[in-house]
């Protein structure tokens, strides 16, 4: 198939290496300047155009003449494969394609579409986060028919960086697994799409800001704990107060040691010179946290909370 790549990140990065690998041909490459905790940059995608002999445009109006203008000279191409583009693409784009647009999305449509989908499924508390390739509609977000989907098991002990990793590891082979569908049977669909499913049982998702991850130690300890995770590496941490200093948690699991006490929430409890972790109080129990970031360091807790007089707030 003749396949135009529009978006961002090392892993569409990786499935336009993947798609030609596996004999498709790339004829456009379109993306956008990279966020920060993205793998490849901007500059990777024109030297990978370069490379494949290939059209390539950066820009985040997709919509503009000059992209349609752009993607419309390629020729008649057969479908494109995006994700994670700078806005949502509008129909007059999806058009130019024979097959229209995949998207992946890291979410379990259509209940969960929009922003940082598998963070607030962390947070909600999910068994579950989905993994999709759905056919684009215009003006409509994370909506279509569903061509290909995988579920990743989680729990509270989940972190975000563990659902990337397998975000990074599918979703090349999901989006190739979705065009060789087509390729056998354009009228191909595994889930049809349903306006009335999508507007009364989703959730929409909205970004989440670096400030979202401050702590409230009167919350309980596996809201703490889903917060942690949720918030941790490749993303910036949920993080409290030490002595007026901000302390990021990086790491940190359930504790239940079955003592019955009084004490303010954030209160440290214990202090391991074992382990070098540290017991904090939560809402309705305690948390045991094994790493953190404090003042330029980084390690064990214990290294930085000498006193079970220390209060996190």
């Amino acid at each position: 198939m003749d396949i135009a790549v529009i978006g961002r990140t090392e892993i569409l990065y990786e499935t336009a290496e993947l798609l030609a690998r596996n004999g498709h041909t790339i004829r456009v490459i379109v993306t956008a300047k990279e966020a920060p905790e993205y793998g490849a940059t901007e500059e990777d995608f024109r030297k990978l155009a370069e490379r494949m002999g290939c059209r390539f445009l950066s820009t985040s109006r997709i919509g503009s003449e000059e992209a349609l203008k752009v993607i419309g000279n390629q020729g008649n191409l057969d479908l494109a494969v995006s994700l994670n583009y700078v806005r949502i693409i509008p129909e007059e784009v999806i058009r130019l394609f024979k097959y229209g647009i995949l998207n992946a999305h890291g979410g379990d449509l259509p209940r969960y579409r929009g922003n940082a989908c598998q963070a607030w499924a962390l947070i909600n508390g999910e068994d579950r986060i989905g993994l999709c390739v759905h056919k684009m509609i215009g003006g409509v977000l994370d909506g279509g028919d569903i061509l290909a989907r995988e579920y990743l098991e989680i729990d509270v002990n989940t972190t975000i960086g563990q659902v990337w990793s397998w975000m990074g590891r599918r979703t090349p082979q999901l989006f190739l697994q979705a065009v060789a569908r087509l390729d056998e049977d354009s009228a191909y669909v595994l889930e049809k799409w349903d306006p009335i499913r999508y507007r009364d049982h989703s959730l929409r998702c909205y970004p989440r800001m670096p400030e979202d991850g401050k702590i409230d130690w009167h919350k309980s300890d596996m809201e703490i704990l889903r917060l942690i995770n949720a918030s941790s590496e490749p993303f910036g941490g949920a993080f409290c107060e030490l002595e007026g200093r901000k302390m990021i948690l990086w790491k940190a699991g359930l504790h239940d040691d079955k003592e019955k006490y009084c004490a303010v929430p954030g209160q440290i409890a214990a202090i391991s010179r074992d382990d070098g972790s540290v017991i904090v109080i939560t809402g309705d129990g305690k948390l045991r946290v094994t790493e953190v970031e404090y003042e330029g360091f980084r390690g064990k807790p214990s290294d930085m909370i000498r006193s079970t007089r220390a209060r996190l707030r």
